[in-house]
């Protein structure tokens, strides 16, 4: 994909669809219950409407996206793990045994790992979409180039819509690349204006002395490609990742398709974040799904104007977030469907009282 091509694809995002969003409510003050009951369950429900033009929905087919690539970074030493990891995970990832398999089978969801850019050789049963074998090390100069962050970002679009069109109602977002929450971090820090050490978390664990190497590797990586922070495609390309920038296209990608697509943490958020920056619009395909313990993670949702379903203190990644909230939207849209109205109760409709 051109910049050009993406610029095109991006002015075809329309905004909400606020008559749709207004019927979906309706129809949740139409059922038995106290007027906005159910909160957030609601409103989700409410912006899917206005995302995919349409009060009726069908989720049964979900699917968990899980972009795994490398990051050259690793050799500042800021992560517990070597690159190697990433290929391990996604090895299992592809025999459908890591944790955001097992709670995928829970939520009746399919897992499809991707290799936007995993050092070595392609792995078998992961979908090759890999841009290169990994980032440069951006201590030392750009991660990538502009134009491979817009063809990552391109490989994300596309596979949200292909998930679209093969009849997927509800996607989740996932990544594993030993080293992007440092990617994420700077990625972050330079778009929200804030100290890196504000953005920087311990990641998978690290100590001390580990996180202390992780805040100045993305100093010096700042100070070395001087990214433009008003150029979102100048920020990943010099400091981001292939996942993050593949992940930024499958946002954009369901505000084309119209279809939800589930934020998961930290890593996905700044994702949606570049997202959103390069078009407003693509907001309402962006769904918050849990408030990771990354530091910068309620920053980033913040900034997004999102609120989480759940705060249970996760950090994984791979996804589990994302999918863990997916049973939430089961039990919506079982309420929405199925609950009984006030006409069919017998009961006199509640009206707003404030």
């Amino acid at each position: 994909m051109t910049e050009a091509e993406l610029m095109q694809l991006l002015a075809a995002i329309t905004p909400p669809d606020e008559a749709a969003r207004a019927a979906a409510h309706t129809h949740w003050a139409s059922l038995a219950k106290p007027l906005g009951g159910l909160g957030a369950l609601e409103t989700m429900l409410e912006d899917a409407a206005a995302l995919t033009g349409t009060a009726q929905f069908d989720f049964s087919r979900r699917a968990v996206a899980v972009l795994c690539a490398d990051n050259g970074v690793v050799a500042q030493g800021i992560s517990q793990t070597d690159q190697s990891v990433t290929r391990a995970v996604a090895e299992n990832l592809a025999a459908r045994r890591t944790s955001v398999c097992r709670m995928a089978q829970t939520a009746h969801c399919d897992v499809l790992p991707v290799d936007l850019g995993i050092a070595g050789a392609p792995v078998p049963g992961v979908r090759d979409c890999r841009i290169a074998a990994g980032t440069a090390d951006f201590t030392k100069g750009p991660a990538m180039t502009r134009a491979e962050a817009v063809e990552a970002i391109g490989r994300g679009i596309s596979l949200t819509r292909q998930l679209a069109a093969e009849g997927y109602g509800l996607v989740a977002t996932g990544e594993m690349g030993i080293g992007n929450t440092t990617s994420s971090s700077a990625v972050a820090a330079v778009l929200l204006a804030q100290p890196v050490q504000t953005m920087t978390g311990r990641g998978a664990g690290l100590s001390d002395a580990g996180l202390a190497r992780k805040v100045e590797a993305i100093r010096r990586g700042i100070a070395c490609n001087v990214p433009n922070p008003d150029d979102v495609l100048d920020v990943l390309g010099k400091l981001g990742g292939f996942d993050i920038a593949g992940l930024c296209g499958m946002f954009l990608g369901g505000a084309l398709a119209g279809v939800p697509v589930l934020m998961d943490g930290f890593i996905s958020g700044v994702a949606a974040l570049c997202a959103v920056r390069l078009c407003p619009a693509a907001s309402k395909a962006v769904f918050a799904s849990h408030c990771s313990t990354e530091p910068a993670a309620q920053l980033v949702l913040a900034a997004l104007g999102k609120t989480p379903l759940l705060t249970a203190g996760l950090h994984l990644g791979e996804g589990t977030g994302a999918v863990a909230s997916i049973p939430l939207w089961d039990m919506a849209l079982a309420v929405y469907d199925g609950c009984y109205s006030f006409a069919e109760g017998g009961i006199a409709p509640y009206t707003p009282q404030c």
